[in-house]
């Protein structure tokens, strides 16, 4: 008998977790960021990493920035882990302990360190998941793993993911020692990037609207005669 999830399943458990209307803007970036881990989590390949963690920490909150009402912003996140029977706070723990690694670390000790060109030992768990990855033929390499890769080197230093030069030798080095593909890893963050750029221009215009509608309201009010007492 078939016991693997469905999309489906992964979709009704998140919307009986979080029970309030998802922001019709930020839908699409909530169902396909569910969609991704609920694909990845059941293929047979498929691993789990504190590299993955931040990918999908990051993604989501890149992409929910400017969520309103911004209290639901961590009652999605949570009931989107659940819902690929994930824990939310390992995730978060994960993730930030990554990237005060990254933060301590010089770009070129970490690029390095990723790159199993040096191995610097700052966090066990995170060295021997790097030598899994290196030595796993059939490690499932993933968009948000890309984004975890690139969000540690964005934390080292944030000028060398805006050089294209510098941030794509990094991320070929990275590659490399790693034992996936380049051409992958520059095309996702790509796409990534190219994302976040239309997300925020989006969020620009949605803003300008309501300064604008808000502007509107105010001067229609103004503009009602007074009522005589």
């Amino acid at each position: 008998m078939n016991n693997v999830r469905t999309v489906s399943d992964t979709k009704r458990t998140f919307y009986s977790l979080h029970t309030r209307p998802v922001n019709t803007i930020y839908r699409r970036v909530v169902e396909e960021l569910m969609v991704e881990m609920h694909l990845l989590s059941v293929n047979v390949d498929f691993t789990y990493s504190s590299i993955y963690a931040l990918g999908v920490v990051t993604a989501f909150d890149r992409f929910m920035q400017g969520y309103q009402p911004e209290g639901d912003k961590a009652s999605i996140f949570n009931a989107l882990c659940q819902a690929v029977e994930a824990n939310y706070e390992h995730y978060r723990h994960d993730a930030e302990k990554l990237l005060n690694i990254a933060k301590s670390l010089p770009v070129q000790d970490l690029v390095a360190w990723l790159s199993q060109t040096n191995r610097l030992y700052h966090d066990e768990q995170l060295q021997a998941e790097l030598d899994a990855i290196a030595n796993n033929p059939k490690f499932k390499y993933s968009r948000l793993f890309a984004i975890g890769i690139f969000s540690l080197l964005e934390a080292s230093d944030s000028e060398i993911v805006k050089d294209e030069k510098r941030r794509t030798e990094a991320l070929n080095s990275i590659a490399k020692g790693l034992k996936i593909s380049d051409d992958k890893l520059n095309k996702d963050l790509e796409l990534y990037r190219s994302n976040l750029d239309k997300m925020s221009q989006a969020m620009a215009v949605m803003s300008d609207m309501l300064q604008a509608d808000r502007k509107k309201r105010e001067e229609r009010a103004k503009s009602k005669p007074q009522q005589i007492s």
